[in-house]
């Protein structure tokens, strides 16, 4: 066999490994929605919009690129996932159950005094959370520290942050890009969950971002623009944050809050609110 060849018969593969895999996170992407519908609607409260919008990226992440160990959480050779939009952590939830650090029986737990999953992400009370979060425009502060650890320990570890647009409205979160900047953290990668809604109404009208684009490229990051809910984007974005080395990259992703079920997609009002028993049904049925 040729060396041509062979190159053809690694890219065949590769582009076979990649298919399956972003089926099997489509899969879960589907198991996600529901729990995280089931888990607001039984609290009778949480963020389902902003977890919807984020459930894509998160499947995508978690099964083809976060090297992490659900036998051993604390493993010190993990990548780090930060989830700085905490109040999303239903759906960071929910792909920890489909990577198996916790029970599918733990979604009735959400918010419970004795149960393992708060309101809001605690990294001493639940396995395969690394950040406590809640209080927003800190995620890339704590990423950068993380990845400029692991760069001076030579691991090869990466951290991913996943920041709500509305956060951008955080000054802490201009300057740790500009720290990251700064140091050349190629082992960051920000991802933006750009739903243009946040809590007090659309985005543009409450606050508006601009070229968004252009201000991620004007603090010296690497900028890719995709829709975050196309997986093959979504992976292909991922493969280019690795491989770019010249510094962080951020990844800005298009998505539409609460995403998959029709009553709840663009709406602000779905960004803090729980399904009643009948909208749950309709919504489950329109995700089977």
């Amino acid at each position: 066999m040729t060396a041509s060849s062979k190159s053809n018969e690694k890219t065949k593969t590769d582009q076979a490994r990649k298919k399956e895999a972003l089926e099997e996170a489509k899969l879960i992407a589907q198991k996600m929605r529901r729990n995280i519908l089931l888990m607001t609607h039984h609290a009778k409260g949480g963020h389902p919009g902003g977890c919807l919008s984020a459930t894509d990226i998160l499947a995508v992440l978690y099964k083809c690129f976060l090297r992490i160990d659900p036998q051993n959480p604390r493993w010190s050779g993990r990548d780090y996932f930060f989830l700085s939009k905490g109040h999303a952590v239903p759906a960071q939830y929910a792909v920890l159950i489909e990577m198996g650090f916790l029970s599918p029986e733990e979604i009735k737990d959400f918010r419970e005094v004795e149960g393992r999953l708060p309101a809001y992400p605690s990294c001493t009370d639940t396995p395969g959370i690394d950040m406590a979060s809640g209080s927003l425009g800190q995620g890339l502060s704590i990423a950068n520290g993380t990845a400029l650890a692991a760069k001076l320990d030579g691991t090869g570890q990466r951290a991913y942050v996943l920041l709500g647009d509305g956060e951008l409205h955080e000054g802490q979160v201009w300057e740790a890009a500009m720290t990251a900047a700064h140091y050349k953290l190629n082992n960051v990668c920000a991802i933006v969950d750009y739903n243009k809604l946040q809590l007090d109404g659309a985005l543009d009208e409450v606050k508006t971002l601009g070229d968004l684009r252009a201000k991620w490229e004007a603090f010296g990051w690497h900028t890719l623009e995709i829709d975050g809910h196309d997986y093959e984007q979504i992976y292909d974005a991922l493969v280019e944050a690795e491989r770019f080395k010249d510094g962080p990259t951020v990844i800005i992703a298009h998505t539409v809050k609460g995403k998959g079920v029709s009553f709840m997609e663009d709406e602000v009002g779905w960004h803090c609110a729980a399904p009643s028993d009948e909208e749950l049904e309709i919504a489950l049925k329109e995700l089977s």
